[in-house]
């Protein structure tokens, strides 16, 4: 983690109504955002709008940045900066040669990722990660967590996996990509019908009935029973959006062992899909015989829930003697992982995993 350091980094929020420019130093925001528009149905005033964001920032720093560094949606070749066909990008059919362009306009390295990547880096270096392993520190538990898998709920269903430290970028920049894996109750539909916006409102109208116009938010203040609507349909809605996320996630946990953290404009929903999510993640499965295992080999606590998280921090070890030596060791009895919402917030931690991404890509380039 960059804390002690001054190197700059030139930071986007990317959506597809507005580009919100930034610059992070020593892992802080040093300026006030720059919000233009992103004009996806025009290259050319799209390119427009990133050189001028990003000169504009470049302005109002006091030393020259070392590196651009954003998220972006795919399909994208991260590697090598291009941008493949976006649907809320109609201007870049054929794909755009993104992050050349905007080398060749700053003459800096340019780094672009995902959202998903880049959310579960800034969590696992800046975030939940660090903060449990303080907790742990600070209870006395010998225990330590190094790896994270980081999850967005928004217009997509997003994911990000961090092993020690490192981002799992993989041999074809697809490491994290949940979205397509399979959805529990369809397997040949992709997880991201059921873990999204488009989710959330198509099984609100099923339940409900109606075919109103509405948003995930919407349809929480109706669960909340501050809008007039079916809330029995809308607390159920989440609920499955619970299930099925957890589904997906159980499965990914069960090749990377380690911390989950939720994000993405869904996640403030997560009272009513947290417990569901969970449930699921906690289930068994069976032999052919009928003979119970549980779903996973750790026990999944929900971080966002006193009781929960108290069991979760607790130590729970025995000392084991050495077979015919005198000596002993600790036998770690309780396999834990935990579930927590971000306190970092969605963008905050997308814009320091791209910060933090920058600095170790030069780092390893100059080594």
């Amino acid at each position: 983690m960059f804390n002690n350091n001054n190197r700059i980094v030139l930071t986007l929020d990317a959506g597809g109504t507005n580009f919100v420019f930034s610059a992070i130093q020593n892992n802080t925001e040093i300026v006030t955002p720059l919000i233009l528009p992103a004009y996806p149905d025009n290259l050319k005033k799209c390119l427009d709008s990133f050189v001028s964001g990003f000169s504009q920032i470049k302005k109002r720093v006091k030393s020259a940045p070392v590196a651009i560094s954003f998220a972006f949606p795919g399909p994208a070749d991260y590697e090598n900066g291009i941008i493949g066909d976006l649907p809320n990008f109609p201007s870049f059919k054929g794909g755009v040669a993104l992050g050349p362009f905007l080398q060749e306009k700053f003459d800096i390295p340019v780094f672009i990722n995902n959202d998903g990547n880049l959310f579960a880096y800034g969590e696992a270096l800046c975030g939940i990660l660090p903060e449990i392993n303080k907790q742990l520190e600070i209870k006395g538990n010998k225990k330590r967590y190094t790896n994270l898998l980081g999850f967005t709920f928004g217009t997509g269903f997003g994911g990000g996996v961090v092993i020690n430290n490192d981002l799992l970028l993989g041999d074809n920049g697809c490491g994290g990509d949940v979205w397509s894996m399979a959805y529990k109750k369809n397997i040949n539909l992709i997880a991201e019908e059921g873990v999204s916006i488009r989710a959330i409102i198509r099984k609100y109208h099923e339940l409900s009935g109606t075919n109103e116009k509405l948003t995930p938010k919407n349809i929480y203040e109706i669960a909340e029973g501050n809008a007039p609507g079916n809330r029995k349909a809308a607390i159920k809605s989440f609920e499955e959006l619970g299930e099925i996320a957890g589904f997906t996630i159980a499965e990914s946990l069960s090749i990377v062992d380690g911390i989950v953290v939720l994000g993405g404009g869904i996640a403030n929903a997560y009272k009513y899909f947290l417990p569901s999510l969970i449930k699921e993640m906690n289930d068994f499965r069976y032999t052919r015989n009928g003979e119970p295992y549980p779903r996973l080999s750790m026990k999944v606590y929900n971080l966002m829930d006193e009781q929960e998280k108290f069991e979760f921090f607790k130590e729970e070890t025995k000392t084991i003697k050495v077979p015919e030596f005198n000596k002993t060791v600790n036998y770690n009895v309780t396999k834990k992982t935990g579930i927590a919402i971000t306190k970092l917030g969605t963008s905050r931690a997308i814009a320091l995993g791209a910060y933090n991404f920058a600095l170790s890509m030069l780092d390893e380039c100059n080594n």
